[in-house]
């Protein structure tokens, strides 16, 4: 036992540096992470600011009753369902695609500058997006209607009808971040021998046959781990990228759980409530990962652990 501990203290002190330099790291994962794990307990109770978690009355499974009994929940639940399942559907394979076409591209200087143009809108705020995506699907001087005047269409209402807000969330989604997502992919990419192509070329596959034979089945451990931690956050779509972009008139199709929290926790002051919608969309999320974890390492190999 002496030796083990003398062997691992020998290693903890070659590699000192390296434990120093993740310390910052930990820390914000403990501070920021784990720590308020602890503040769940206030879904079981009828949680008062002014008596603190040790001096609130504790009320079971009450909340939880209330959530699933609310007349607006099933609604909400099923706006996030479907938002996280186009989400995962049509948004998470964008960067995938998008990387193989950047990776195609031959002129070093147009790849760059094609890629410096898909990172950029990543940087921007949902705030700024969302006033360009209205400017764009703007009644009076937005190209979209303009287009549609043209060819004597009457103009519609995009941000203010139920059937366009969740193609217009998507289309956002996929245009901010698709381009940043390919960072990933195109590293995988990177490391792929090139040996593999150039024997491929020899044996006469064209560029296509090249993608499908030997590109994707290399991204494949890739894609799997990313696709692992997408579904992980299925119910977290982002309170920011929804919001900016509801109204009154869309309310119906575009409110999700995140936006729900935000008016019945922080506006209405209904913490313990939203509390167990935080906790249960944590439950989902872990149970969806732990069996997508397991499907993934049956099917493919490949897993988180």
């Amino acid at each position: 036992m002496g030796t083990r501990l003398g062997d691992a203290g020998r290693y903890l002190w070659r590699y000192r540096i390296l434990y120093l330099l993740s310390v910052p790291g930990i820390l914000y994962f403990f501070l920021f992470k784990y720590v308020p794990l602890f503040g769940s307990v206030i879904a079981f109770q009828n949680y008062n600011i002014f008596k603190g978690i040790t001096g609130s009355d504790w009320v079971g499974l009450e909340h939880f009753q209330k959530m699933f009994s609310h007349y607006d929940f099933l609604r909400i639940l099923n706006n996030t369902l479907l938002l996280g399942l186009y989400d995962l559907v049509i948004a998470f394979p964008v960067p995938i695609l998008l990387a193989i076409l950047l990776n195609e591209v031959r002129m070093i200087v147009f790849k760059r500058l094609l890629q410096t143009i898909v990172y950029m809108p990543h940087f921007l705020s949902w705030v700024v997006i969302s006033g360009i995506f209205m400017g764009i699907f703007s009644m009076d001087a937005g190209v979209v209607n303009k287009a549609l005047g043209f060819l004597g269409m009457q103009p519609i209402y995009f941000l203010g009808e139920d059937s366009y807000i969740r193609s217009i969330l998507i289309g956002s989604g996929i245009w901010r971040d698709s381009g940043y997502g390919t960072i990933i992919f195109l590293a995988a990419i990177a490391g792929i021998n090139p040996d593999l192509y150039e024997a491929a070329e020899v044996d006469g596959a064209g560029r296509l046959k090249q993608i499908w034979s030997i590109t994707l089945p290399s991204l494949l451990p890739t894609i799997m781990i990313l696709l692992l931690l997408h579904i992980g956050k299925f119910l977290d779509l982002g309170f920011e990228r929804v919001f900016v972009f509801l109204n009154p008139l869309n309310l119906e199709s575009g409110e999700i759980l995140d936006t729900y929290i935000y008016k019945a926790g922080l506006l209405s002051q209904q913490y313990s409530y939203t509390t167990a919608i935080g906790l249960f969309k944590s439950v989902v999320g872990l149970m969806l990962i732990l069996l997508g974890n397991f499907f993934s390492k049956k099917t493919t190999g490949e897993s988180l652990y």
